[in-house]
């Protein structure tokens, strides 16, 4: 029964989608914060805010990001910053006008962890504003 419980609870729990929807260009080599100003839901009561999400309900989430060159890009390498380190990386993308991306399980404390997009391109350039290519994502899996 108390997994029952644990499930109904959940559905509850924390959930946003953003995405970018204006220009934003990124000079080469750089890691550099994308922004995600569009937001398609958002269930976080203001958890989400700044192109950083900081839930303060403890536990387990499943993050998603990805971002894309608006035009062909040579190299590009998307991360997952979490309390401003570099946290996941997914891969360096070589082919042009390919999206980097990723999805992981993130712990959060529930009070001071946080995690940011970031993106690197081998030339500078602007990122795709598009709903589909450049995004940020989270909902909580299961509490602490």
């Amino acid at each position: 029964m108390t997994a029952a419980v644990t499930l109904a609870a959940l559905g509850n729990g924390p959930a946003f989608s953003y995405y970018q929807s204006a220009l934003q260009t990124l000079s080469g080599q750089t890691f550099t914060k994308i922004t995600f100003t569009t937001s398609e839901f958002d269930t976080t009561g203001g958890m989400y805010a700044n192109s950083r999400f900081t839930p303060t309900v403890a536990g387990y989430y499943q993050v998603s990001f990805g971002v894309s060159p608006g035009v062909s890009a040579t190299g590009q390498i998307t991360s997952l910053y979490k309390n401003g380190t570099q946290f996941k990386t997914p891969y360096y993308v070589t082919a042009s006008s390919a999206q980097s991306a990723g999805s992981v399980l993130v712990y959060f404390n529930g009070s001071t962890d946080y995690v940011e997009v970031y993106a690197w391109f081998l030339s500078g350039q602007a990122v795709s504003n598009t709903s589909y290519y450049t995004y940020f994502q989270a909902a909580m899996v299961r509490a602490a």
